[in-house]
């Protein structure tokens, strides 16, 4: 059965009611209850009715909402209600059917008119209230970005990260209250940012990479020299065959088993937007230096564990796919193949006889596909040159259908 909807959740900009269309506009006006922001409320201060402040934390904004399902319930945002904002998020607790949206122009596309860029050809990110250090997996040369911001702080911050890479030449244009009498812009290079800006602003940034700059493609397979490392870690070319057969996917939850340095968590959660991942490493001293390689290289939100498998996997969400790069039993694989979704990959490598044997065992009882890696690298050999090879991965990789 449907239900009739009783929430409204209004867009609205820095024009306030004059910007709503006369249908929207009506609905503003006939509420019995308004909740937002501040700045909402001042926007909409020529409405009678019933105010309330966002509560925190966000449980709390809907248990609001659901206790006045008899009246009319209007929600004021910024922008586009389910463009990075509460609109999307109230949806996944109340049923759409019960919600009215009523979008306004989202700061992305005010940015890029204000810019002339093509909203096609831009990369749309929010660290509003979100790790600022997240945007670095997004720096690429003759990128452009359009960001939602945390706070003044954080174009500055931004600049920096540009900076350390090699992108200070790249421009930096900060918007605030577009659409308004007071619209503000400011533009610079990352490398000379020294701007004051109000706190609600959008930055538009359009990278320019120096020829020493640091490349860091989000497709797999970043050279090992960018992690912190003790040795111990699956290397490049493993790395991005490893990653292949796990297939990052938008939203996905890996576990990575022994995770070291974390080299492939990270890069799993570069490889697609939202991507999350559970690093699970016994060693204070590698899970240090994993939380300091995901930091440096735009995976802030990567969660480490400490203990062993299989015990340190019980109560752990589940996961779309498992990595294990070493020391695979088969108490690991039935835990983890368990708590593993429907279509979901596991990929374990083993370099040991003795490990080898444990995968050739599993292989034989559950399948999947076997695969034997060996890279060699250019070395000098005296005045020479010759190959010094690696030693040998085996990787076993299946799918759970």
């Amino acid at each position: 059965m449907t239900s009739t909807p009783w929430l409204h959740i209004v867009g609205i900009g820095e024009d306030g009611m004059a910007g709503l269309t006369p249908a929207t506009r009506a609905v503003v006006e006939a509420a019995e209850i308004i909740i937002g922001g501040d700045r909402h409320h001042q926007l909409s201060d020529g409405v009678q009715a019933e105010r309330i402040a966002w509560p925190s934390p966000f449980d709390a904004l809907i248990d609001t909402l659901t206790a006045h399902r008899d009246r009319r319930v209007v929600v004021l945002a910024t922008g586009d209600p389910l463009w990075f904002s509460v609109g999307a998020r109230i949806g996944r607790a109340i049923d759409p059917s019960e919600i009215v949206y009523h979008p306004q122009l989202s700061a992305f596309q005010l940015t890029a008119a204000r810019m002339g860029w093509s909203l096609a050809d831009v990369e749309t990110l929010t660290v509003h209230g979100r790790p600022v250090a997240q945007m670095v997996a997004f720096i690429q040369p003759d990128q452009r970005l359009i960001i939602l911001t945390t706070g003044a702080e954080t174009p500055a911050q931004i600049a920096a990260f540009l900076s350390e890479r090699g992108f200070g030449k790249s421009k930096l244009t900060v918007l605030a209250a577009m659409g308004g009498a007071a619209e503000q812009r400011f533009d610079g290079t990352a490398e000379g940012w020294s701007h004051e800006v109000p706190a609600f602003n959008t930055l538009a940034v359009e990278c320019i990479a120096a020829p020493d700059a640091a490349l860091l493609p989000r497709v797999p397979g970043l050279d090992d020299s960018l992690f912190q490392s003790d040795g111990t870690m699956t290397k490049q070319e493993v790395r991005a065959a490893t990653l292949a057969k796990l297939m990052p996917m938008r939203g996905a939850l890996l576990w990575d088993i022994g995770t070291g340095c974390g080299s492939v968590a990270i890069e799993w959660m570069r490889a697609a937007r939202y991507a999350r991942a559970i690093g699970i490493e016994p060693r204070a001293d590698r899970r240090a230096m994993a939380a300091a390689n995901a930091l440096a290289l735009g995976a802030p939100k990567l969660e480490l564990i400490e203990g062993h498998a299989p015990d340190a996997l019980q109560g752990l969400n589940d996961p779309d796919a498992i990595f294990v790069g070493g020391g695979l039993t088969k108490d690991v694989f039935d835990v983890a193949w368990s708590a593993l979704r429907p279509l979901g990959r596991l990929v374990a490598n083993a370099v040991t006889l003795e490990s080898e044997a444990v995968l050739l065992d599993l292989h034989k009882a559950h399948g999947g596909t076997l695969a034997r890696i060996s890279v060699s690298r250019a070395d000098p050999v005296g005045r020479m040159t010759g190959w010094r090879p690696s030693m040998p991965v085996t990787q076993w990789s299946l799918v759970k259908r």
